[in-house]
């Protein structure tokens, strides 16, 4: 299973996940196996990421 995870940092219209999302669908990840986050990389409280934590075995994670 292929699961994406994007993320930006600012969550003002500035920045999108628009072009991550294109090519994590494009690299053949399922629209359902991806997770995001719009907030600072050096925050640990990202649900996004964290759903990433425990895949299936066999899981390949995107970034």
């Amino acid at each position: 299973m292929l699961i994406g995870y994007m993320r930006v940092s600012s969550v003002d219209d500035r920045q999108s996940v628009d072009l991550q999302r294109d090519a994590l669908l494009a690299a053949g990840v399922d629209e359902r196996h991806l997770y995001s986050d719009k907030a600072s990389g050096a925050r640990d409280d990202r649900p996004g990421l964290k759903a990433c934590d425990l895949p299936p075995e066999g899981s390949l994670i995107l970034m």
